[in-house]
C-alpha cells in the first residue's frame, strides 16, 4: 500500500516538474519560433524583391481609395457606394500588370453590362404590374445565370474572361433583386459603377506607372530558364555517364548535382506558362513587346522544352539504373562523338536562351546543330560497326538505349530551334549584321579537311 502510494507522489511530481520546465521553456520557444518567422519574411523578400514592392503598392492603393470615404466632398457625391471601390481594390490588385488589367477590365465591363441588363429587366418586369412583376424578375435572373455559367465551361472564356462572367452574374443579380425594393435604381447603380471603375483605375495606374511587374516579360524569362536548365542536364550527363564507371565512389555525388536534376522543374511548368500568356495578352506594349506579340509562340517553345525534358527524365533513369552490364570498350569507343554531340547540343541550347532572353536572332545555332547531327551519324556508324563485329548484344543494349535517347533528345532541339526562329521572326528581334556561320566539316573517307558555310535568314528590325 505504502509502495503504490509513493507511486502516485512520484507521478504527481513527475507531471508537476514537467509542466514547471515546459512553462519555463515556453519564451525561449517563442523567441525561437519568432525568430523562425523573420528568417521566412527576410528569405521571401530576398528571393523576389517585387513581392515587398506589391505589398506596398496594394497598401498605397487602398490609401487612395480610401479618400473617398473620409473626405465629406468626396464622400457626398458616392455616398455609401464608396465602399464598393474598396473592395474593388482588394479584389483586383493582382502582383502583375496584365494581371490586374484582365481583372480591372472584367470587372469594369461585366459591371456596367449587367448594370444596364438589370435596369432594363427591372423596367420590362414592372410592365407586368405588381403580381408579374417578381415573376419575370426571377425568371430574367434564371435565364441569364444560367446562360452565364454554362459560358464559363468554354475553353476561351474560362482562360480569359472567367472573372468577368462572375462578377456578370454577380451584378445583374442585386440589380434586378434590389430594384424591387428600391425607387432610384438607377442613381444606385450609378454609384456603383463609378466607385468600382474609380477603384479599378486607381489599381491599373499604380500596377503601371509604379514598379511595374509584366507577366511578358516574367514568361520570357521562364522560357529562356527552362531552355538553359536542358543545357546543364547535358553537360551534367557527359560528365557522369563517362565518369560514372571509372570512379563509383562519385555516383551519389553525381546524382546530387543540382544541373542534373534541373529539368524536372522545367516537367511542371505549364500551368505557370499558360497563366503568364494570358496575362500577358492583356498588357499594353511596352520595351520590345509590341501590340499584338506572338504569345502563343512562346506556349509552343514551352511545349516542345517540356517533351524534351521527358527524354532527358528517361535518360537520367538509364545513367542512374543499378544494371550496367555496358561494354566498357564500346563505351570509350563512343565517348569522343557522345561528347562532341552533347557539347555542341549545350552550346545550341544556351543560345537560344540567350535569343529569348534579350531578344536577339540566334546566329550559331544552326551550325552546332550541323556539328551535332554529324556527331549523331558517327553514333550510328559505331552502332552499325558492333553489330556487324557481333558484339554480345547484353552488353551494348544499356549504351544503345542512352545513345537512341540522346538521338531523341537532338531532335526536339532542332524543333525548339526552329520555334525560336520563327519567334524571332514573328516578334521583330534585334538582328544581326554577319549571319553567315562557319562550320569546319572532316570527310570521312579521306580526310581532307573542308569548311562549310551556313547562311540563315535574319529579321532586322
Amino acid at each position: 500500500m505504502e509502495n503504490t502510494e509513493s507511486a502516485k507522489n512520484e507521478e504527481k511530481l513527475g507531471c508537476f516538474y514537467n509542466g514547471k520546465q515546459w512553462i519555463k521553456a515556453l519564451p525561449l520557444r517563442a523567441l525561437n519560433n519568432v525568430a523562425e518567422f523573420g528568417n521566412k519574411v527576410k528569405k521571401l523578400g530576398k528571393d523576389d524583391p517585387r513581392r515587398v514592392t506589391h505589398s506596398i503598392k496594394v497598401g498605397l492603393a487602398l490609401s487612395l481609395v480610401s479618400l473617398l470615404y473620409y473626405f465629406r466632398l468626396l464622400y457626398g457625391g458616392f455616398g455609401v457606394s464608396t465602399m464598393w471601390a474598396v473592395l474593388t481594390v482588394v479584389v483586383v490588385f493582382e502582383f502583375s500588370v496584365g494581371a490586374t488589367l484582365g481583372k480591372g477590365l472584367n470587372r469594369g465591363i461585366a459591371t456596367l453590362l449587367a448594370g444596364v441588363l438589370g435596369v432594363g429587366a427591372h423596367h420590362l418586369a414592372a410592365l407586368a404590374g405588381d403580381k408579374g412583376e417578381p415573376v419575370l424578375l426571377c425568371l430574367f435572373v434564371f435565364l441569364l445565370a444560367a446562360a452565364s455559367s454554362f459560358s464559363r465551361f468554354f475553353p476561351t472564356i474560362k482562360a480569359r474572361y472567367d472573372y468577368g462572367v462572375l462578377i456578370f452574374i454577380l451584378t445583374f443579380s442585386l440589380v434586378a433583386v434590389s430594384g424591387y425594393r428600391v425607387e432610384n435604381l438607377i442613381g444606385l447603380a450609378h454609384q456603383r459603377l463609378s466607385t468600382i471603375i474609380v477603384g479599378s483605375c486607381t489599381c491599373i495606374l499604380i500596377s503601371i506607372f509604379v514598379c511595374p511587374v509584366w507577366a511578358g516579360k516574367d514568361l520570357r524569362n521562364l522560357i529562356s530558364l527552362n531552355i538553359e536548365k536542358l543545357g546543364d542536364f547535358l553537360q551534367g550527363f557527359e560528365e557522369e555517364y563517362f565518369e560514372k564507371d571509372e570512379n563509383e565512389e562519385n555516383v551519389l555525388l553525381c546524382q546530387s548535382k543540382k544541373p542534373l536534376c534541373g529539368y524536372k522543374s522545367v516537367l511542371n511548368s505549364m500551368t505557370a506558362e499558360e497563366s503568364l500568356a494570358n496575362f500577358a495578352k492583356w498588357e499594353l506594349p511596352h520595351g520590345r513587346f509590341r501590340f499584338r506579340h506572338p504569345w502563343n509562340q512562346y506556349l509552343k517553345i514551352g511545349a516542345i522544352t517540356r517533351q524534351c525534358a521527358c527524354q532527358m527524365e528517361a535518360l537520367n533513369g538509364c545513367i542512374n539504373s543499378e544494371i550496367q552490364a555496358s561494354s566498357q570498350e564500346f563505351k570509350k569507343k563512343i565517348q569522343e562523338a557522345c561528347t562532341k554531340m552533347t557539347f555542341e547540343s549545350r552550346k545550341a541550347l544556351m543560345e537560344l536562351s540567350s535569343s529569348i532572353k534579350t531578344m536577339t536572332h540566334p546566329k550559331f545555332v544552326i551550325a552546332h546543330l550541323k556539328t551535332s547531327r554529324i556527331a549523331a551519324e558517327d553514333l550510328k556508324m559505331a552502332l552499325k560497326e558492333a553489330k556487324l563485329e557481333k558484339v554480345e548484344l547484353l552488353q551494348i543494349i544499356p549504351t544503345t538505349t542512352v545513345i537512341s535517347l540522346l538521338i531523341e533528345i537532338l531532335a526536339y532541339i532542332e524543333r525548339i530551334s526552329e520555334s525560336v526562329h520563327e519567334l524571332s521572326r514573328s516578334a521583330k528581334f534585334r538582328g544581326v549584321a554577319d549571319s553567315t556561320a562557319i562550320v569546319p566539316v572532316s570527310d570521312s573517307e579521306d580526310n581532307v579537311p573542308h569548311v562549310v558555310l551556313i547562311v540563315h535568314e535574319i529579321t532586322l528590325p
